[in-house]
């Protein structure tokens, strides 16, 4: 006689059969599995990822559906798909305890569109469900209160100054404390003192991602904050030409020097390219701007994931300049999508890199989007 009982057992083993693209092993052994109910051949569980943002989400929940409902004698399954998000490794002294992954987004020359990369990714972060806060440590030209358009001074409250907020994410930036018309002229140990202030001066509170948006080049305020916090990884923001690809080289290879000095991995997350064709909007044909093999062919050269590529549209200039992330302002554009898709490859990398941490799987291969 045939045993059509439903057990626990029989749903994890089913569940086996689920695997997570990114960390390639399957979620019972992740430990994503949660509170499997059964009642009378109606079988309920949780699949908790390890970020809202996971771009899969909605495939690994049919297929999990769809590996249950093989199980002779369910009737129905049902599927609560939840996040949280694993933080990256902490040391004894962490100035963000509360913080799961501090990403630098960097580039070797000003110009690319960093600032405006970081604003939109953080808001599209925000938007996918994370708690995310914004640094701005570009001492000398902080742009995050224009491209989010706010001027608002920052509480403070018991010596700790409280973030502004606008669209979901939490930002401080030196641009909010000093007056429009006054330049900073600082040497390096003074860049250096302001962008560990921020870190710590600073209410940051819970947050599953700190971006930060640092200076161009290879100056004091990276190399602060590689030392001053155990940074999740460092995104680098390039466009197409072989010119910015050599630059993005030298920035790449200052962050490799820094986790040679600091004893501690600094994880080259990806390369975004941003500007990289230009959309007509009035027929859709899409053409090249710059010459140059581009931000895939960097990413393969210098072995590190390719996060994706962001079409070069005068409206995410023209947003920027109005306070309003494109995102935002046209969120059904190519761009906005791209800026999506590049978050959830992101998100996607942290978790990666978290796991790995946790459970010593030093073999999961980097992702290559695209």
């Amino acid at each position: 006689m045939t045993d059509h009982t439903v057990t626990e057992q029989r749903v994890l083993d089913a569940l086996r059969s689920v695997v997570d693209p990114d960390l390639h092993r399957d979620i019972v052994s992740l430990g994503f599995v949660k509170d499997v109910k059964i009642c009378d051949g109606h079988v309920a569980f949780k699949i908790e990822l390890t970020t809202p943002a996971c771009p899969v989400k909605d495939l690994m929940k049919s297929q999990a559906t769809q590996a249950v409902l093989q199980i002779p004698g369910v009737k129905s399954v049902n599927v609560e798909m939840t996040a949280s998000v694993r933080s990256r490794q902490m040391g004894a002294e962490d100035l963000l305890p509360e913080v799961k992954h501090v990403i630098a987004v960097a580039s070797g020359k000003g110009g690319v569109g960093k600032s405006t990369v970081a604003v939109n990714l953080a808001v599209a972060l925000a938007q996918l469900g994370a708690k995310v806060g914004l640094l701005d440590a570009d001492v000398y030209g902080p742009s995050v209160p224009l491209l989010m358009g706010t001027r608002e001074t920052p509480r403070v409250v018991n010596d700790k100054i409280i973030p502004v907020q606008r669209y979901g994410v939490q930002m401080m930036s030196l641009g909010f404390l000093l007056p429009d018309d006054q330049a900073v002229v600082w040497r390096g140990p003074m860049v250096a003192g302001t962008v560990r202030q921020l870190l710590t001066d600073v209410r940051w509170g819970e947050q599953d991602y700190l971006v930060v948006d640092l200076p161009p080049g290879t100056g004091d305020a990276p190399m602060t904050l590689s030392q001053s916090v155990p940074i999740t990884g460092v995104v680098i923001v390039m466009t197409p030409q072989d010119v910015a690809f050599t630059i993005a080289g030298k920035a790449v290879a200052m962050f490799r020097k820094l986790e040679e000095g600091l004893g501690r991995p600094i994880p080259l997350l990806g390369i975004i390219e941003n500007m990289s064709s230009f959309i007509c909007p009035h027929c859709g044909q899409e053409t090249p701007i710059f010459a140059g093999r581009g931000a895939r062919h960097a990413a393969e050269l210098l072995g590190v994931p390719f996060l994706g590529s962001i079409p070069l549209d005068p409206n995410i200039s023209l947003s920027g300049d109005e306070g309003v992330p494109a995102i935002v302002a046209y969120p059904e554009s190519a761009q906005a999508k791209a800026f999506r898709e590049i978050a959830q490859a992101l998100a996607a990398q942290c978790s990666i890199h978290s796991m790995a941490d946790h459970t010593l799987l030093r073999q999961i291969p980097l992702i290559r989007r695209g």
